[in-house]
């Protein structure tokens, strides 16, 4: 299935002047990448079922179900989208809203979905005095009180922490240790621990946790059962996988996904 009102297909976003567009993209029984681009628009990337990796500012970001990575305008970034994937996006003209200056997931409320649906059902010319201009004035000042959930990984620009980054994304059920780590990339292990921490503000136990979090929140999302994520990331039982992930969000991947639908 081909998506629908896709940005390369006569939807240009930069070309509106209007404080907000949106539009749907859906696909099926594949995956979809987005190579490297940019928007003079900052662009919300919100996952109606499925889940979007997202690639910018130095980290790889998460959009499970009903959640939105926002990408202020001018940032380079690439989005990966699961076979299952359906998404809208919002692109918001500068300085129109009270948005973050900075990459991050956004908790997106029912209602919110519901009117960037409805923008991205409407004309992209919607005039001034239009219903639809006064719909996004509210989507706009709702979409800025909505708080930041922490479904980041940083990775630095530093050739060794990209090259740890990039082998325990390929297999993140690598259970090498940091010692093991420091060996691989020619440092000591002291060394090691300092850089990953002045690069990414996380220590190695911390940054791999968060990597496997990330990692389980789109395999789950892209419908995968609990017992194949727990193989993929190298959990000894399901019971362990389920406890680290019921400690990084508070509820386990049954009641977390319950409530996001896939």
């Amino acid at each position: 299935m081909k998506p629908y009102r896709v940005a390369t297909d006569d939807f240009d976003p930069d070309t509106s002047d209007r404080p907000a567009v949106a539009m749907h993209l859906d696909w099926a029984n594949y995956e979809v990448e987005v190579p490297s681009h940019k928007h003079r628009k900052g662009q919300l990337i919100l996952a109606l079922r499925g889940a979007v990796t997202c690639m910018a500012a130095g980290g790889i970001w998460i959009v499970p179900p009903h959640c939105g990575v926002w990408v202020p305008g001018g940032i380079t970034h690439s989005n990966r989208a699961t076979s299952n994937a359906r998404l809208s996006a919002l692109f918001v003209e500068p300085d129109a809203a009270a948005l973050p200056d900075h990459c991050c997931t956004l908790s997106i409320s029912p209602m919110i979905r519901e009117m960037i649906g409805r923008l991205a059902d409407s004309s992209i010319d919607y005039r001034p005095d239009s219903h639809t201009f006064r719909l996004v004035r509210v989507l706009l000042d709702e979409l800025a009180l909505m708080p930041e959930e922490q479904f980041n990984l940083p990775v630095s620009d530093h050739p060794k922490i990209r090259q740890i980054a990039k082998a325990l994304t390929t297999n993140p059920a690598d259970r090498c240790t940091l010692a093991d780590w420091a060996a691989r990339v020619a440092l000591s292990e002291r060394s090691l621990t300092r850089l990953m921490i002045q690069e990414t503000g996380l220590t190695f136990g911390r940054w791999r946790q968060q990597l496997q979090l990330i990692v389980a929140l789109r395999e789950l999302a892209g419908g995968a059962a609990v017992q194949q994520v727990s193989d993929t990331l190298g959990y000894e039982s399901v019971t362990a996988f389920i406890l680290m992930f019921k400690k990084a969000l508070g509820q386990t991947p049954a009641r977390y996904f319950a409530k996001r639908p896939l």
